[in-house]
């Protein structure tokens, strides 16, 4: 009876661990999470390419974890509402360009990088990254703009074509009494030469100039432009414009959404905003050349480089408007000063260290 009694207590015992075992294999599956987030830009757009990668890669590298359900410009709110949408928790996060919030604050245009100080966009991500440009950006959000949100730097569109016309423009003078598309600070500069200026989301650019409300338009580049479908309705095309330089854009999530997520997954998501927008960025660079190539070729756009007059008269008006900004705001002076801190440090470094581009390019490839 002894023995009998030992065998059903060892039985009992032996129940009790496995279904122990098995609670601990449950509890250590892990927890996934999906953001669902909507980008400012339209589908077939090479920038909502961009979102769409970035989605891929944030699920590639944590295993399924993290899932993100990145949805085009006007699915849930339009295109310039993903900020606010994004701050209520509307949705969990945006892909969106920082100028669009010029309107709101006008560090938004320092932080696009249209005041570049001699700066490219390697060096804007320097200050970004190693000249307390990314600590600005943070408080800028969480204390200028009082909003519930971690910002995170992500695609960077440099070289921004000045845009595109129905005649040749050839001095500043030309520009007088055209209504051009372009957002942020820079239209404001080309307000200085008498322009009209019109700020839309890119979905909307190309029924705009069919309809006449716009007949010059600004958007991002030989691809972006191609298949945008502006190359349809205007054949001059202005190219190397210095009214947005740099051009950095983001990606934004409610920060409630953002401290429910693991460190592991945090850093995921910076790494992965990274790593999709340098790969992105030289996908991009490629793609412009075989577009441009495309747009004289097979659709007779006439190409030009936007007169050095116009891009001098730009500058100087962006730089009178930094003046102007920063003499009433003390955190747009903060930053301003601090890119300008930056810049003097490392542009006359680099003018010293690495040829011109010029230099071999114009061995190799004359113009």
């Amino acid at each position: 009876m002894k023995r009998r009694g030992l065998l059903v207590a060892l039985v009992i015992v032996s129940l009790v661990l496995a279904s122990g075992a098995g609670s601990t294999v449950s509890a250590q599956e892990p927890k996934t999470f999906t953001l669902r987030m909507q980008s400012s830009l339209p589908p077939g757009d090479p920038m909502f390419d961009h979102a769409s990668a970035f989605a891929q890669r944030v699920q590639a590298m944590s295993g399924g974890r993290l899932k993100i359900e990145m949805l085009p410009a006007g699915t849930i709110v339009p295109a310039f509402e993903v900020l606010d949408a994004t701050n209520r928790r509307v949705i969990d996060g945006a892909h969106t360009a920082v100028i669009y919030w010029v309107g709101k604050h006008r560090a938004a245009a320092a932080f696009y990088g249209t005041f570049s100080f001699g700066m490219d966009w390697f060096d804007f991500l320097g200050w970004l990254y190693e000249g307390g440009g990314f600590e600005l950006y943070q408080d800028w959000y969480r204390n200028v703009l009082k909003t519930n949100i971690v910002a995170i730097p992500a695609w960077f569109v440099p070289g921004q074509p000045l845009g595109w016309f129905k005649k040749p423009i050839t001095k500043w003078e030309d520009l007088k009494g055209l209504k051009l598309r372009i957002p942020g600070i820079a239209g404001e500069a080309l307000r200085e030469a008498g322009m009209a200026i019109v700020t839309l989301p890119g979905g909307e650019i190309v029924p705009a100039a069919e309809r006449g409300v716009i007949d010059a338009a600004e958007w991002a580049g030989p691809i972006f432009d191609m298949r945008l479908g502006l190359h349809n309705i205007f054949k001059y095309y202005y190219l190397a414009g210095m009214h947005d330089p740099i051009a950095e854009n983001e990606i934004l999530i409610n920060k409630d959404v953002w401290d429910r997520l693991p460190t592991d997954l945090q850093e995921i998501v910076k790494v992965a905003a990274t790593e999709v927008s340098f790969r992105w960025l030289l996908r991009i660079f490629r793609q412009n050349a075989s577009a441009l190539k495309e747009l004289q070729e097979k659709h007779g756009v006439k190409v030009e480089i936007v007169p050095r007059e116009i891009n001098l008269k730009i500058m100087e008006a962006l730089d009178r408007l930094a003046e102007k900004e920063a003499a009433k705001d003390p955190f747009f002076k903060k930053v301003l000063e601090s890119q300008k801190a930056y810049a003097s440090l490392v542009v006359p470094a680099r003018r010293r260290l690495i040829p011109s581009y010029e230099f071999a390019a114009d061995h190799y490839w004359p113009r």
